[in-house]
């Protein structure tokens, strides 16, 4: 078993830059900073007299060093930063993936899930193909080699042929494609360099660390092509065109300093936390937030309720990334290495614990059991996302409903299961209500928490579950 404070995961993230000096190093520095997006693996691709990669397994500043970036000298390069859902982890399936043919090269990153994968697949080898990975994200370039026209027709039929979560960057040696999904689910931004050259990526805090000026969203169903200079935009589709972006880029993966459809993460986040104080009052001494992605809402909390806010909980940030216990006991021991109870703020206290959602409740668990045995004298814990009950298909891996203990217990069981004295979680309109605190308009996928998909599943439930039993 392993512990990770991090009980819910988001699939990838992605970063394109073209027509700039150094791009493979800008794209670097963009990884980096979507670093939190995946730790499993990382790669470059970059375009000088044809296409040049580089990828490996783990952080990207293992993977990359200077040698590693001066060796892919171009003005043009996509990047990707991984976490395993689909297709699992090692080498093999680490982004972005190189294509060879007789017409030339083509580079191609994603981030998401398709969740007509199977189907596609089983169509495509059933025609002849072979993949190479078991990466969902393979099956576009086999779809874009099948389709005839100019390449922008052939990658807007590829993707009418895929149902899911995608934001795709497609590198070849004339240009850069990148596109969104139709329903919008996953973030993709545009940024300017100062010299002309236009970036993409997951998230608008990478856009900052390479000084580029923020242009706007990638609509739902645009593919955007950048060509001698220019940027051009078309939509692959004009049917069932939604704006559905995933709450849980808000309440947990996306970087506090990050901008979503013109909304600030740090922001919805506090505004989440004043939210729960006005549905779930707890009388308490201090409000603290579980590191990191809590903080915001403990602090949005702290204030709405007057209650003092405290760094009651601190994470040791140079822990490894992985830690497998063998026994109890030695998972224990990992839990204290990565987080640690400060004792003197805690002790005799009545704490309320804010964390961003509970998945597994093992961590939960856990932390509250630190808390007490720091000497707390009561845990409430407040939740700034609703109850997750039903699996993700688009990227995030809580594939299946046994997992989920929230679909097993209801809020007095889940609150006697991890130990605290109170239990209460944020509700859906508290939710929303706390992202469009400022008039903004931005619709939601909350399938996680009322079981509402966005799109149809095919197979994906009942291979999940199968593969469970």
């Amino acid at each position: 078993m392993e512990f990770d404070l991090r009980e819910i995961h988001e699939e990838c993230g992605v970063f394109a830059v073209f027509e700039a000096d150094h791009a493979a190093q800008l794209t670097y520095y963009g990884l980096h900073a979507l670093q939190h997006r995946g730790q499993e693996g990382a790669g470059i691709i970059v375009r000088n007299d044809h296409l040049q990669m580089h990828k490996g397994e783990g952080l990207v500043s293992e993977v990359f060093d200077q040698h590693r970036l001066d060796a892919l000298e171009g003005r043009a390069a996509i990047g990707h930063v991984r976490y395993s859902t689909a297709g699992g982890g090692g080498i093999i399936n680490v982004q972005p993936f190189l294509f060879r043919t007789l017409e030339g090269s083509m580079g191609i990153c994603h981030n998401g899930n398709i969740v007509n994968a199977t189907v596609l697949k089983r169509k495509l080898e059933d025609e002849g193909a072979i993949f190479n990975s078991s990466s969902d994200t393979e099956i576009l370039g086999h779809l874009i080699k099948r389709h005839s026209g100019r390449f922008i027709d052939r990658i807007c039929k590829s993707l009418r042929d895929l149902d899911g979560a995608f934001a795709f960057c497609i590198l070849i040696n004339e240009a850069l494609y990148v596109a969104r999904d139709k329903y919008g689910l996953r973030p993709l931004s545009i940024g300017q360099l100062s010299n002309g050259g236009y970036v993409f990526a997951s998230e608008t805090c990478a856009l900052d660390i390479v000084g580029a000026t923020y242009v706007r969203d990638v609509d739902p169903g645009e593919v955007i092509r950048v060509k001698n200079g220019e940027m051009k935009s078309m939509l692959y589709t004009e049917e069932g065109l939604q704006d559905k972006i995933c709450a849980m880029e808000y309440i947990y993966f996306s970087r506090p300093d990050s901008n979503l459809d013109g909304i600030n993460v740090h922001t919805t986040r506090k505004n989440a936390g004043k939210v729960l104080y006005e549905e779930s009052p707890a009388d308490a001494d201090l409000v603290i937030g579980v590191p990191d992605s809590s903080l915001s809402a403990a602090v949005g909390y702290a204030e709405a309720s007057g209650i003092p806010y405290e760094l009651g909980l601190v994470k040791n940030k140079y822990v490894a990334r992985t830690f497998i216990q063998p026994t109890q006991e030695l998972r224990e021991r990992g839990v204290r290495m990565k987080l640690s109870a400060v004792s003197s703020i805690v002790k005799d206290k009545r704490v309320i614990m804010i964390d961003d959602s509970i998945v597994r409740g093992t961590t939960s668990r856990r932390i509250v059991r630190l808390l007490k045995e720091a000497g707390a004298k009561e845990v409430h814990v407040r939740i700034a996302s609703p109850a997750i009950k039903f699996p993700c298909f688009y990227g995030v891996d809580t594939s299946t409903l046994e997992e989920l203990i929230s679909h097993r217990m209801d809020v007095d069981e889940l609150c006697a299961y991890i130990g605290a004295e109170s239990l209460a979680f944020i509700s859906e309109e508290g939710l929303e209500r706390s992202i469009h605190a400022n008039g903004e308009k931005c619709s939601l996928c909350l399938s996680c928490f009322n079981g509402k998909y966005v799109t149809p599943l095919y197979e994906s439930f009942e291979l999940a579950n199968k593969n469970r039993k």
